[in-house]
């Protein structure tokens, strides 16, 4: 099992979670009638990567979509107790959730570049935010959020093709190069690889191991080798349940409960 996982060395120690970046207490989301999470509490260090693992349905992505307000947009979603950021409570009636948005960015399951050029992907957020003083300003942040997202040696001789024009690996990066240029702190990924092809994969993977010297992220993913080879940090979900929080490794090599080791080893799935 371990071999079979190939895992990063591990960087993390205990004083990550002295000040937690993000930090949800007790959370409970219902949607109408069916509570969907129960009495989540979670702390996320700074710039490591958190993997959300879990079977279908145990509540992951409600929990992902909780951290940048995404469920405001579901009218029979509520949601019980206190999520904060940097001390900040970002459910308190004085936080503007655009901004809180920005700060937070988000990388879809599917790929999803506006219908628009390369180059206004990923100047949309710039313009609409108002980050940039001039056209030359413009254009310098496009080019380094495509380069950190390794996409611009591929794109910089056709920045004005349609983003659809590229291909799903591609498409995936940009909307991750467009997610940073507006340099957000945190950066959510809702199993941003399943789309993919092996290659493609690796090169979101390879992405998100440079990514984190800048940026905290959090990402949920089916995969355990996924999570195992990206991670530093593992939590495991189950019927809406946290069920285990730990270092990556010991999860999946020492977990302390039986069923984190039956989903681990694919007794339960």
């Amino acid at each position: 099992m371990e071999q079979a996982l190939k895992m990063r060395a591990d960087t993390s120690n205990a004083s990550d979670f002295k000040n937690p970046i993000v930090s949800a207490k007790n959370v409970d989301v219902f949607y109408g009638n069916k509570q969907a999470l129960f009495d989540i509490s979670l702390d996320f260090p700074a710039n490591q990567v958190t993997s959300l693992i879990g079977p279908s349905g145990c509540g992951k992505t409600t929990f992902l979509k909780c951290i940048n307000r995404m469920n405001d947009l579901i009218s029979t979603c509520k949601i019980e107790g206190n999520i904060e950021i940097e001390g900040q409570d970002i459910y308190a009636n004085s936080v503007d959730v655009v901004a809180l948005r920005a700060h937070v960015g988000m990388v879809f399951q599917k790929p999803n570049p506006f219908p628009k050029s390369i180059f206004e992907n990923v100047a949309y957020g710039l313009r609409i935010h108002g980050l940039t003083n001039s056209k030359t300003e413009l254009a310098d942040r496009v080019e380094n959020s495509l380069q950190k997202a390794a996409l611009w040696d591929e794109v910089c001789d056709r920045l004005d093709e349609p983003g659809t024009s590229l291909s799903g690996g591609q498409q995936q990066r940009l909307c991750i190069a467009r997610t940073i240029a507006i340099q957000p702190k945190i950066i959510l990924m809702d199993e941003p690889a399943s789309a993919l092809d092996p290659i493609a994969t690796a090169k979101i993977e390879e992405l998100i191991d440079e990514l984190k010297t800048n940026y905290t992220i959090i990402i949920v993913t089916h995969s355990m080798q996924q999570a195992a080879r990206v991670s530093q940090y593992t939590a495991f979900f189950h019927l809406g349940e946290l069920v285990e929080h730990g270092k990556t490794k010991t999860i999946f090599t020492t977990p302390k409960d039986e069923r984190t080791k039956n989903y681990v080893t694919g007794r339960i799935g």
